[in-house]
């Protein structure tokens, strides 16, 4: 299979800031483990500390991608042919799309961290889903690479 000259591939990484509250979370566990000696301090501090962590992890690797003909967004998988022309979201019309311009039916990938994005209709008929939301730091850039996958595409 030949690769798309499309691509695209951003990491929605958590903020810096969230590390620091995952350490201060293990520092808490410590704290309340103080009472019962060194042990379970060290064990709640580095306890508290990883679980935490993981959570940060976990939420923060989410990943938007335009690769071989179709757009991947965290589970789901588009092929580019059914989707329309991505409109650019800056921080205000993006914050209006996800709360009273929503509609439950679309499917969005949002980050709260993450002010900008790209909203996409869905052209498949057979697919209820009317858009896609995809918050992106790079909406110019995602947007370049899904009408570069889509002229690169076989049309049907």
């Amino acid at each position: 299979m030949q690769s798309s000259p499309a691509h695209h591939d951003e990491r929605l990484s958590a903020p810096r800031s969230w590390w620091g509250i995952a350490a201060l979370t293990g520092l808490a566990c410590a704290l309340m483990l103080l009472p019962l000696g060194t042990l379970p301090l060290l064990a709640g501090l580095v306890g508290g500390a990883a679980l935490t962590g993981m959570l940060v992890s976990s939420y923060g690797s989410a990943r938007v991608r335009v690769v071989n003909g179709a757009l991947a967004a965290g589970d789901a998988r588009i092929p580019v042919t059914a989707l329309g022309e991505p409109e650019v979201l800056e921080a205000e019309e993006a914050r209006a799309w996800r709360t009273y311009k929503a509609d439950t039916r679309a499917f969005m990938l949002m980050r709260s961290y993450v002010p900008t994005a790209v909203r996409i209709e869905v052209t498949d008929p057979a697919d209820p889903t009317p858009y896609v939301y995809l918050s992106t730091r790079e909406p110019q850039a995602l947007a370049a690479a899904v009408r570069a996958a889509k002229a690169a595409a076989p049309q049907a």
